[in-house]
């Protein structure tokens, strides 16, 4: 699978990675899984420590034992759990980011991290000491890069200004396209986007006819129920001769400043064909434009 530079780091990540958290908590399973996501040729893994309160992390670890200078493992700090873990609060405190890592470490099995991320993040926290924390990690080589998970444009700009982040996680498909208007300032400043959700819940799919069904109340974001149907048949209309997915997965690939789409998985199947979309041919510019054209570029509202 093609690999992608991420950001100014040194780190390239295959453009189809595996996001973790719907690995589910049977071992066996997810073990499955993992290693099929491997042998497609997907070498980048993004966990979080709060995911099934550290059971995430532990089974990635067991995954990537005999082969972890393969993979580019990526996991997040942020959302501090209680002692009961029936509950966690935020906490980017330099101190805790710098107990939490350890424990990181050792439910992964190992003693590096390739892209350590903040799990949020608000514009009230101490930034310089958030930002002080991964800087002492990077130094101290227990991390080898860091970034933010975060949908929050006066969040993201002050990180892009004052910090060393090479990345920016955050959801991203043709049915949420508010990161676009983020694209010029990261691609100025080399910080590249991790795009999640990129089939969006899977109504971005062929077999989309549930997810269709359980959005006809609420809708999906700012799509009313009527319009996201509509939406669904233009975008099938840019492409016709491909499946639903793979049009919206190579939408997300298009543009350069996203290193990689880290889909979920909860079945081989579901891998495969993620996988399978990740190294179609890329869309021409007639098919890109054409969605560009007839979906809507919303903008983040609040946090700005």
């Amino acid at each position: 699978m093609k690999k992608r530079q991420l950001g100014n780091s040194d780190l390239f990540v295959s453009g189809v990675g595996l996001g973790c958290m719907s690995l589910g908590t049977n071992e066996a399973e997810a073990l499955r899984i993992l290693d099929a996501a491997l042998a497609e040729g997907i070498n980048f893994l993004d966990t979080a420590d709060l995911y099934h309160y550290g059971l995430n992390e532990e089974i990635v670890g067991k995954a990537i034992r005999d082969r972890r200078a393969d993979i580019v493992l990526a996991t997040k700090v942020g959302n501090r759990w209680t002692e009961e873990k029936n509950g966690w609060f935020w906490d980017p405190s330099k101190a805790y980011i710098k107990e939490e890592v350890k424990e990181s470490l050792r439910r992964l099995g190992t003693d590096y991290i390739d892209l350590y991320q903040l799990h949020g993040g608000t514009i009230e926290d101490n930034i310089e000491e958030t930002i002080a924390a991964f800087d002492e990690l990077q130094k101290e080589g227990v991390i080898r890069y860091y970034g933010i998970s975060s949908i929050r444009p006066n969040v993201i700009r002050e990180y892009v200004k004052r910090s060393n982040i090479v990345s920016i996680l955050m959801e991203y498909s043709i049915l949420n396209r508010r990161p676009e208007e983020l694209f010029p300032l990261l691609k100025e400043h080399h910080v590249s986007v991790i795009a999640r959700g990129p089939v969006a819940k899977g109504l971005l799919t062929n077999h989309n006819a549930g997810k269709l069904e359980n959005a006809r109340e609420k809708g999906y974001l700012s799509y009313r129920y009527e319009e996201l149907e509509r939406t669904l048949q233009i975008v099938q209309t840019a492409a016709p001769n491909r499946p639903l997915e793979e049009i919206a997965v190579q939408y997300c690939l298009h543009d350069p400043v996203v290193a990689s789409i880290i889909p979920g998985a909860s079945s081989i199947e579901q891998l495969r064909a993620n996988a399978n979309a990740g190294q179609a041919a890329p869309l021409t510019a007639q098919e890109y434009e054409h969605i560009q054209n007839t979906t809507k570029q919303d903008l983040y509202e609040l946090h700005r």
